[in-house]
């Protein structure tokens, strides 16, 4: 079904607010001067933020390339995609936007950024709690993450810390999903011409733990860490022969595997291994016969230092 004649449908999209959009996708705002929201470019990479969503007016201008416009023009550009396609594809997401209040989007004031203190090898019981929950070799784990210790609103926690290419760090723990600036992707090189992509750490530790007693050759790995860095990644697929992609089973997740293969026909879609879950971690907790309780139920542990 096409919208072009639908012009009351595409009034609502326009009027859809778009710093809840940049959220629903991954995009978060690094500051907030009322009533402008400033980004990384989710467009091109940069290091300083030079993209602005304007909320009282909706709408968004990135200065490098001197271009602006309404919802419907960043998401033919975000997506490379044709207008009909994009009101298609994403009309679910936008209707629910659109009937949804504005809110204040999640982003942290300075006084609330998250202070790294100091990072070391996986030991606390409730971190290898967490990881035993959702079915991740311990031994891996430590191979690729650490035990970051991290202020926060002046109290200090600790959490699995993920690093990224940019010396950030996704952290998780049983009680708490965010991430310290500045937020990337991660690459881990290997010399192979073999790469295989994920969007969150978690679905790499699964696919590793899956897989390590399996006598592979040599392969890369990339770790979107959000949605938002697929089209920063193009570069990195592109310069493989083979890339097998496990991306989420929501909505935007099959919407980049859509997209990726189209546009590669080097491309792997491996999510029918995970059919009827969200996700490759979702998908070993099932098939492993573990994790079935809550990590709040089970661990009881306070993850405050």
């Amino acid at each position: 079904m096409a919208f072009s004649g639908d012009q009351d449908y595409i009034q609502k999209v326009r009027q859809t607010d778009m710093v809840s959009y940049l959220e629903r996708i991954g995009i978060e705002p690094v500051r907030v001067r009322e009533p402008n929201y400033w980004y990384l470019s989710p467009l091109r990479s940069e290091k300083t933020p030079s993209f602005k969503v304007n909320r009282r007016l909706n709408l968004w201008y990135d200065f490098g390339e001197g271009k602006g416009g309404n919802l419907i023009d960043f998401g033919i550009r975000y997506h490379q995609c044709s207008v009909a396609d994009f009101l298609n594809a994403f009309k679910a997401d936008l209707l629910l936007l659109a009937a949804a209040p504005a809110h204040t989007a999640r982003v942290q004031p300075p006084q609330n950024r998250i202070k790294i203190l100091e990072e070391n090898q996986l030991q606390r019981p409730a971190l290898l709690s967490y990881l035993t929950q959702r079915c991740i070799d311990i031994d891996l784990a430590r191979m690729h993450c650490r035990q970051v210790h991290y202020e926060l609103s002046g109290k200090t926690y600790y959490a699995i810390g993920f690093a990224n290419d940019s010396g950030g760090y996704e952290l998780r723990s049983p009680y708490s999903k965010i991430s310290s600036s500045p937020k990337d992707m991660t690459t881990i090189g290997r010399g192979s011409d073999v790469l295989r992509v994920f969007e969150g750490f978690f679905d790499f530790l699964s696919y590793r733990t899956m897989h390590r007693d399996a006598h592979r050759g040599p392969e890369n790995y990339l770790v979107l860490n959000s949605a938002a860095f697929f089209s920063k990644a193009r570069p990195v697929i592109e310069s493989h022969r083979q890339v097998h992609l496990y991306l989420d089973l929501d909505q935007t997740g099959k919407n980049l595997t859509s997209r990726a293969l189209a546009d590669n026909k080097h491309l792997i879609d491996e999510s029918g291994l995970y059919q009827g879950f969200k996700d490759l971690n979702e998908y070993l907790i099932a098939t492993s016969g573990k994790g079935r309780d809550s990590p709040r139920q089970t661990l009881g542990l306070d993850l405050s230092i």
